[in-house]
């Protein structure tokens, strides 16, 4: 019985510390999932692969991460600048580690590049998301 409350509070904790880095990651994948005006399926899917793929992110249920990821694409989708910079906004609490913030350009191209093509808009938001966290996007690509 005190294994699994150990277990159950170093989850509980885990999700609490990994937060951030998840409404980061799924406001990533909205901006550039978005940005051509639509979400293709192959870019659901590779929404999908990121939280199969990162370590951090299977403290969450996918249901809870997707609803983020949906919630922050409608909100684009009504309000384009507002949801933008709200998005960017979430983004940007990860500049202060270079790690998390490399990751998120990495996870931007992979979503941009998920149904074959590198659009011109999709490069224009991961252009924004490396503004807002400090790097050059010619570094990554």
């Amino acid at each position: 019985m005190l294994e699994g409350l150990r277990t159950a509070l170093g989850e509980r904790t885990a999700r609490h510390r990994n937060r951030p880095f998840l409404e980061a990651c799924m406001a990533t994948c909205a901006l550039v999932a978005i940005a051509d005006g639509e979400v293709s399926l192959s870019e659901r899917s590779r929404v999908d692969d990121v939280l199969e793929a990162i370590d951090r992110l299977k403290f969450f249920d996918v249901h809870e991460a997707v609803d983020l990821f949906n919630t922050h694409v409608d909100a684009i989708v009504a309000e384009p600048v507002k949801g933008r910079k709200a998005a960017l906004e979430a983004v940007k609490e990860m500049r202060h580690d270079a790690g998390d913030a490399v990751m998120l350009v990495k996870i931007a191209l992979a979503i941009s590049r998920a149904d074959g093509d590198f659009l011109e808009s999709e490069r224009a938001q991961c252009e924004a998301i490396c503004r807002v966290l400090g790097l050059d996007l010619r570094d990554y690509e």
